[in-house]
């Protein structure tokens, strides 16, 4: 009884007036986008079951929004571990599956097939936020610094092995990103930024020298492909050049309107549903649909930085700086894929990209951002602990 009334206090006392119910709309509003271009690329996945999708995504908001992030942060030590080991999981049969990818991410729950990257991404926002609060009086130091990056480098590492190379750049720049913002000073960040600039420099030269051992087969393929598009524009190019080809096709306002007597130029680009989603949603909704879809991006993103500049504490800053810099990096690669600016690799598009676990994660990270926004004033919290 005595819970239930501490957890009822808690709800009332949220400043309800400042929920962001535009940045919901906004999220709605792309995921039935989505639901709409899934169905229509690949039929096997229905439409009901994308419905299916976006009502438990909103129950997960829900959640997510009427629990305190820093009631998560009490236990985030022990959910850091848990999902650190099932990233490191995915390598052991038989709870590994490859979903026929050559590459074990996900883990087989029977029911549904889990990838624990997606969800390691939030948690270690979460975590970062709370190490940096906790040490934010003394943060200047080396070796906070070092700490930081071994907090990270633990489950990367593990998504690493599963050749998941695109979510391990993804938690790194999250790391780069909270670095930056939390205080820890140019002090620090500058002889750091002086020593990795050049080591990653001399990574990218290396990586295309013969018998480099960085670098899986098709990883080091996409990248020269990327390189020299002239010499494997029937190979591993094929895909990235029919991409580029369906989005021109699109033209101004796209195919959507000429019904089914247009050829759609997507069905030669592998993944539509996911990794290439950008594809047909430039070819049947055009230039201005584009721009449009860019704008409800763009609007999330900024919402994310907005959150964090009005948060009421530098723990809740420094999450909101997490899921923003993660939405941006996600959005940025994803379409650079699909439009040749960026060498082919797999990273889901916010909100768009068909995906149980992505679409999890992603209104994860909505829940917490609204949290972030209707928490009281400073001073006026209760002890709820």
């Amino acid at each position: 009884m005595r819970n239930r009334i501490k957890q009822w206090l808690q709800i009332k006392r949220y400043n309800w007036r400042n929920i962001d119910i535009f940045l919901i709309v906004i999220v709605l509003l792309l995921t039935f986008i989505s639901s709409y271009v899934i169905s229509m690329v690949n039929p096997l996945i229905s439409m009901k079951r994308q419905l299916i999708g976006i009502v438990g995504g909103l129950i997960i908001i829900a959640i997510f929004t009427l629990i305190d992030y820093h009631d998560i942060c009490m236990y985030i030590p022990i959910i850091y571990i848990i999902t650190t080991l099932m990233a490191a999981a995915t390598k052991l049969s038989p709870l590994g599956e490859d979903n026929k990818t050559g590459s074990y991410r996900w883990l087989d729950l029977k029911v549904i097939s889990f990838q624990p990257s997606e969800v390691c991404k939030i948690v270690l926002i979460l975590t970062l936020a709370v190490f940096f609060a906790k040490r934010r009086e003394n943060l200047q130091s080396f070796k906070n610094f070092f700490l930081a990056t071994a907090i990270t480098i633990v489950p990367t590492g593990f998504i690493l092995i599963q050749s998941d190379l695109s979510s391990s750049v993804v938690m790194l720049v999250i790391l780069v990103m909270m670095l930056a913002c939390s205080g820890i000073g140019h002090r620090i960040l500058g002889p750091v930024a002086a020593v990795v600039v050049p080591v990653v420099g001399f990574l990218f030269w290396y990586i295309q020298q013969p018998n480099q051992l960085l670098l899986r087969g098709y990883q080091l393929e996409r990248i020269m492909g990327w390189l020299h598009p002239e010499d494997k524009e029937l190979g591993v190019m094929y895909q990235q050049n029919n991409s580029i080809l369906s989005i021109a096709s699109g033209k101004l306002y796209g195919k959507l309107l000429e019904g089914n007597e247009a050829v759609r130029n997507y069905t030669s680009v592998d993944v539509t549903e996911s990794d290439f989603i950008w594809s047909p949603i430039s070819e049947e909704f055009g230039f201005v649909g584009c721009m449009v879809i860019l704008l409800l991006l763009s609007v999330i993103i900024i919402k994310c930085f907005i959150a964090a500049k009005n948060a009421k504490d530098y723990m809740g800053m420094m999450i909101a700086v997490g899921i923003g810099s993660m939405f941006y990096f996600q959005t940025f690669v994803n379409i650079g894929v699909a439009t040749s600016l960026l060498p082919n690799t797999g990273l889901p598009l916010p909100f768009l990209s068909n995906g149980l676990t992505s679409l999890i994660g992603n209104m994860m990270a909505i829940g917490i951002l609204i949290n972030i926004g209707i928490q009281p004033n400073r001073g006026s919290n209760l002890d709820f602990k």
